[in-house]
């Protein structure tokens, strides 16, 4: 298998891994406080990453790519574990999921502001596009809408794509695990003490499914998975490997109605498959 091949099966594989995080997390915040389950996650996953550092004896980075770290850290670390976990106290993971379908476009307009791309017109129309969609889907809904739901995951999308951004702006020069590990090393200071001040009282009697919840969120949706995903857009291309995040939305959704019983409506499909269209276009145009 060459690198080409090799990168894009470790891309899906970082796909399918992400597709689960939504479900999870609907999961986990039935029995744990959104806060909690952020900075829990984030120190499980950051004392494992701490691990892999020390048992390959990773070099530390340079000065100048600590602040682009920070941004990492604050993006995929914190800012969207949390904000996913705040809207999914107030909407469906099959709700939230539809608004994954941006993540691209984020990751692309911040791919501009940080890598100095130019993208043809074309780009803007289409992502404007996808975006009215999604602000219209989510305006109509009946039983499933929430507006702070819906502007918390919005808040979501912009700060996962920025930390997509520039972890693989920084995937380039120090490689794909290496990224997430140090995001993770540097939040780990303030994340593990924040674990002792907002631990429950009392935990969940019976909530196992909570508990798998934040397993699942804290060892494959905050690490392995980025290990995947990394190592993809390093050997496959960024342009090519980040284009599988486009089935991330119909994997989730999936994921929603099979595993937690959601209802999934032809209405969350057709906005899913509109958004999906506005950022393929969008993608094509980046360049």
């Amino acid at each position: 298998m060459n690198n080409t091949t090799s990168g894009w099966a470790s891309g899906m594989m970082g796909v399918l891994i992400f597709s689960g995080s939504l479900p999870a997390t609907r999961v986990a915040v039935a029995g744990f406080d959104p806060l909690f389950l952020t900075v829990a996650r984030a120190s499980i996953a950051g004392l494992l990453a701490c691990l892999l550092l020390l048992a390959f004896r990773e070099k530390r980075p340079a000065r100048e790519d600590v602040v682009p770290l920070v941004v990492v850290s604050l993006g995929v670390v914190i800012g969207f574990p949390l904000f996913t976990a705040l809207a999914l106290k107030h909407i469906t993971s099959a709700h939230s999921i539809v608004f994954i379908g941006l993540l691209p476009v984020a990751t692309a307009i911040f791919g501009v502001i940080r890598g100095g791309e130019r993208p043809k017109p074309v780009f803007w129309l289409f992502s404007c596009l996808g975006s009215a969609i999604v602000a219209g889907f989510a305006l109509f809904q009946e039983q499933t809408a929430s507006l702070v739901g819906d502007l918390l995951m919005l808040a979501a999308v912009i700060v996962c794509g920025l930390g997509y951004a520039e972890g693989a702006r920084l995937s380039r020069k120090l490689g794909g695990w290496q990224v997430i590990s140090w995001a993770l090393a540097i939040s780990l200071p303030i994340m593990l003490p924040a674990v002792f001040v907002t631990m429950p009282q009392v935990f969940p009697e019976g909530g196992n499914a909570a508990w798998l919840g934040l397993g699942y969120v804290s060892l494959f949706s905050m690490l392995i998975g980025f290990i995947f995903w990394y190592r993809g857009l390093a050997l496959g291309g960024i342009a090519g490997v980040g284009q599988l995040q486009l089935l991330q939305p119909f994997l989730g959704l999936v994921l929603a109605s099979l595993l937690l019983g959601e209802t999934v409506n032809a209405g969350m499909f057709a906005a899913t498959l509109a958004v999906v269209a506005c950022v393929a276009g969008a993608k094509k145009f980046a360049r």
